[in-house]
């Protein structure tokens, strides 16, 4: 798999919506790298992830698992058999619950996906982790924390915003993945987000692969949307 990369967001309520945007690059010589998300899991099942891997799609299946470390173990050994490029946890459920999902998510030759754990999500602010979680430390501080602790698990790399990016390589080493969302382009939108950058920044800053959703699925030309996303965060025309 390529170290880096631009991921779509596919934030579709049914197969028949995601099939539709799919369709759009049908005559795209690099299939997009795609991530499904609970709406769609929950919505089409397991099913929905064979179909879209048939069509030579590399998938992201961002369920966020975070349960005990037994359930958590038996729910990847699941998922381990839809044969994802890429899946995730969180992180605060603790280094026991991450290696127990990596114990499950390996399969008995010894292959398995990519398993990465997501810090604090990108619409988290400092703020709000004061207040709401009651967690003291800076934000900063335990993004990386919860990087240390995933890497000590043995997983492959974290969910970060991409400001955090160059700091979780800087603890972890430069072979520990960033996966980022929170990017869009500099004349968009930033949503719901908060800790947000631009596709080249991203780049600039660290991050290994980016995952994009509306600034592509909702632009009036998402193929359009997607090459130019591309084109800036891999510095390529």
């Amino acid at each position: 798999m390529n170290n880096k990369d631009v991921i779509i967001a596919c934030d579709f309520k049914s197969a028949e919506e995601t099939f539709r945007f799919l369709d759009l690059f049908r005559d795209e010589a690099r299939k997009p790298f795609l991530k499904i998300g609970m709406e769609l899991f929950y919505a089409e099942g397991p099913e929905i992830v064979r179909e879209i891997k048939r069509r030579g799609h590399r998938i992201f299946l961002d369920l966020k698992l975070h349960d005990i470390p037994n359930t958590v173990k038996k729910a990847m050994a699941v998922l381990s058999r839809l044969d994802v490029d890429m899946c995730n946890v969180h992180a605060a459920g603790t280094v026991e619950m991450m290696k127990a999902a990596l114990e499950g998510l390996t399969r008995e030759d010894g292959t398995r996906p990519l398993l990465i754990a997501v810090t604090q999500l990108t619409s988290t602010s400092e703020e709000r982790m004061r207040r709401e979680l009651l967690i003291d430390a800076p934000i900063d501080e335990t993004i990386v924390h919860y990087a240390r602790n995933t890497k000590e698990a043995g997983l492959d790399g974290v969910v970060c915003s991409p400001l955090e990016a160059g700091m979780v390589h800087g603890a972890c080493g430069a072979e520990f993945l960033t996966v980022t969302p929170g990017v869009r382009f500099a004349d968009g939108d930033v949503a719901d987000q908060v800790r947000v950058t631009t596709p080249a920044r991203a780049r600039e800053i660290g991050s290994d692969f980016i995952v994009v959703g509306r600034p592509i699925t909702a632009a009036a030309d998402p193929v359009a949307a997607y090459r130019r996303c591309v084109a800036e965060f891999l510095g390529v025309e």
